[in-house]
This record gives C-alpha cells, sequence and structure tokens, in this order.
C-alpha cells in the first residue's frame, strides 16, 4: 500500500493523472537537472518536486520549433536549468518520457493543451476506399480492393479455426481445459479489451472453455514491444503478459488465437514510411509470439480508430487512418508467401501464425460509416487520443461483433447449441 501511494505522490508532481485502468499521455512542463543516458532518464524540477523519470527508448527529443535534434538525448541543448516540456505516458506503474521538447509550456493535470487538427475531409476508411488510391496505394482491406480474404486463406484460417480446443496446462486436449484469447497492444488497445472483456465474460453466448487475457499494456508501443530480449521495454511487457495469464489460471501453452492493436508514440515520418516501420514491427511481434505461444494459431489485427481530435503528438491524424496500411501490408506479405511469415506446413518451416483483420475500427469523425459507425469527440479523454467510456464500449462491440460472426472465431469463440 506504501509503495502504491509512494508511486502515486510520485505521479501527481509530474502533473501526471492517473485514473484506474487507463494510461493518458499529457505534456507537462519541468526544468532539467541532469541526463543519464546510459541508464535513460532525466532528472526535472517539476510540481514543486525533484524527480527522476525515465525516457523511452523511442523518445523524441525536440528543439522549441518541434524539430528533432540529431543527436538525442546526447544533445548539449539539455543541460542544467533548461526549461523544457515533457510528454508523458505512463507503462505499468510507472511514469515514462515519450518527448522532451525545449521550451516550457505550464499545463494542469489532466488538461491537454490545443494542437492544430489535421484536415481529414478527404480520408476514405480503407472498406470503402475499394480500388481506388491513397497516394498511390489502394484501399479495402485485402488485395484488390476487397474487404474479404482470398479463398484460400480464409480455407486455411477454418480449418485451424477446427482445430482450437481446450488444452490443459502442459497444452494437451482435455475436456476440462482452456482456449485463451489474447490481447496483444498499448493503451488503447488494453482499455478497449477491458471493456470487450466486460461485454463477453458473463454472456452465456461465449464459449465457457474460453478466458480472455488482457495483455495489452499502456505505453507499450509497437517499437517498444517488439523484442523479447532487450532487457527494456519489450523483456517487461512479455513477462507482464506471463504474469496476467498466470493470474487468470492459465499458460502460454492454452494461447491459441490473440488480437493485436499497436501504434508508435509521436510518429513524424510521414506516409508511407511510418506504416512501413509499423509494418515491419508488427511482423516482429507477430514472428516473436509463434515460438512464445507453441499452439498459437490464429491472430487478427486492427488498426487505429479515429486520430482527428487528437490534442497531442502521441498518434494524430493521418498517422491513425494510415495505420490501416501497416496491418494491411503486413497481411498481404503472409498472402504473397514471404518465408518469414509462412504458417504452412506444407510449404516449409512455420514462422509466424495465420493472419487475418480484426475488425476495423476507422471512421471519420462524426460522418458515418456504411454500417454507421462513427465517433464523436466524446468518445475520447481530454487528449483526444485515448478512449472514453463510450468510445471504449463502441470498440467492445466491434470486437463482439467480429469475433461471433466471423467463420475463423465463431466454432471456438461462441458456446455450442
Amino acid at each position: 500500500m506504501k509503495s502504491a501511494m509512494l508511486r502515486l505522490r510520485i505521479a501527481l508532481a509530474l502533473g501526471l493523472l492517473l485514473i484506474a485502468g487507463s494510461a493518458l499521455a499529457f505534456e507537462v512542463g519541468a526544468t532539467l537537472r541532469s541526463v543519464n543516458v546510459e541508464n535513460r532518464t532525466v532528472t526535472v524540477f517539476a510540481g514543486g518536486q525533484v524527480r527522476t523519470v525515465r525516457v523511452a527508448r523511442d523518445a523524441r527529443i525536440l528543439d522549441q520549433e518541434g524539430k528533432e535534434l540529431p543527436e538525442g538525448l546526447s544533445s548539449r541543448e539539455l543541460k542544467e536549468g533548461v526549461e523544457v516540456t515533457l510528454t508523458v505516458e505512463r507503462e505499468g506503474n510507472e511514469p515514462v518520457i515519450q518527448a522532451i521538447r525545449l521550451g516550457r509550456r505550464e499545463t494542469v493535470p489532466g488538461r491537454y493543451p490545443p494542437t492544430p487538427h489535421a484536415d481529414t475531409s478527404k480520408l476514405v476508411p480503407l472498406t470503402e476506399l475499394g480500388k481506388r488510391t491513397y497516394h498511390g496505394f489502394a484501399g479495402g482491406l485485402y488485395p484488390g480492393g476487397k474487404n474479404v480474404p482470398p479463398p484460400d486463406h480464409e480455407a486455411a484460417g477454418m480449418a485451424l479455426a477446427r482445430q482450437v480446443q481446450p488444452l490443459n496446462a502442459e497444452g494437451r486436449p482435455s475436456q476440462e481445459g482452456k482456449i485463451v484469447l489474447l490481447s496483444v497492444g498499448m493503451s488503447n488497445a488494453t482499455q478497449e479489451f477491458s471493456a470487450f472483456k466486460e461485454l463477453a465474460d458473463p454472456s452465456p453466448e461465449k464459449n465457457p472453455r474460453l478466458v480472455l487475457v488482457d495483455g495489452a499494456q499502456g505505453g507499450m508501443t509497437a517499437a517498444a514491444i517488439q523484442n523479447t530480449e532487450d532487457q527494456g521495454s519489450g523483456t517487461r511487457y512479455w513477462t507482464t503478459v506471463d504474469e496476467r495469464l498466470s493470474a487468470a489460471g492459465v499458460t502460454r501453452a492454452q494461447v491459441q488465437a490473440a488480437w493485436i492493436k499497436e501504434a508508435d508514440a509521436g510518429p513524424t515520418q510521414g506516409f508511407p514510411a511510418y506504416a512501413r516501420k509499423l509494418q515491419g514491427e508488427l511482423q516482429r511481434i507477430v514472428r516473436l509470439m509463434r515460438p512464445r505461444f507453441p499452439n498459437l494459431k490464429l491472430v487478427y489485427l486492427s488498426s487505429r480508430t479515429f486520430g482527428g481530435y487528437a490534442r497531442t503528438p502521441l498518434n494524430p491524424e493521418p498517422y491513425a487512418y494510415e495505420s490501416g496500411f501497416a496491418v494491411k501490408w503486413l497481411i498481404e506479405q503472409q498472402l504473397r508467401g514471404e518465408p518469414d511469415l509462412n504458417n504452412s506446413p506444407a510449404r516449409g518451416p512455420v514462422k509466424a501464425p495465420w493472419l487475418s483483420w480484426g475488425p476495423y475500427l476507422w471512421a471519420n469523425g462524426l460522418k458515418k460509416r456504411a454500417d454507421g459507425l462513427f465517433y464523436a469527440e466524446s468518445d475520447f479523454g481530454g487528449d483526444g487520443t485515448h478512449p472514453s467510456a463510450s468510445g471504449r464500449r463502441k470498440v467492445a462491440e466491434q470486437l463482439w461483433a467480429f469475433f461471433n460472426t466471423d467463420p475463423t472465431t465463431r466454432t471456438w469463440f461462441l458456446a455450442r447449441r
């Protein structure tokens, strides 16, 4: 209890607003005291106290104009007494700096300075873009502007779905065993999957042998979790996943399906560079999951929700929209038969699970999609990026509808009749 209160006081001293079950990012003004490049920490004076805070490996170090400092954390501009603005996000139980910008901007905890909104008027959901293009790249969730997978890929997924069955802790078939559906991702993913669990767990429609485990964690971007052996954020992330599986009374060997929703913090690369970077990170994540979860068969991926209300540079538009291309291109790699993503023993060594779209979550703000999905500003919290209760509910309902109806999920997700 004392350690929890201490963490809370430290967080509040930085201006963090910690809310149970959420992981909000925001900015806070501070005075720099020192920088430890080797340990990737900075000591700052903020909120009337001196605190040492960890800096994320992919944190952005910016000048007053918002341009990257090429030396990063080693920049000579980062010296004692310099006024800075920190972008902070919670990772697990600690605040972690995602960006340091020269120049101080005082903020109020839980409130966010306004940032210019990107023009999203010409953005079209991938599901409705079809064979039309975005900067020369075709829409649709799958090749040819289509929203359904090629027949042979779907048939392969259905064959694997029929193999999903209750397993004991050692991964052997057992009528008393469990089927685990694991979520993997960042703060938005954990908030949304938690709402999905609240919707699905009490339902008599859900398979009673199915256990939903939320492995997603605040601040854990795609870049942060792509390496289990980095002795940093990746190691911490996957260790915490193991702890959550254990707390749910299940093991790695019982994980047979996963839902992934990921992005990166503070993208600046433009299109298609950021989407390609995210695609590569997602590829490394699905590949590391194959040996880690030996019975993992099916992985479903979703891209970001609408980012047009964002009040921080965490992941605004058009990057939220463009993350859909990262997922689309990753799945297309497997469809093309890339060896590093092979999921069929008939074609050689299996390197990855079967990949498919989960629910496509992006809609252009208040403009309704063909299926009626839209996002109001009230569907997001104060930063305009993390979902509010209504936003979490919308995504939860999309997940519920998907797992209830997809041909590769309903055989093991739903209770037998």
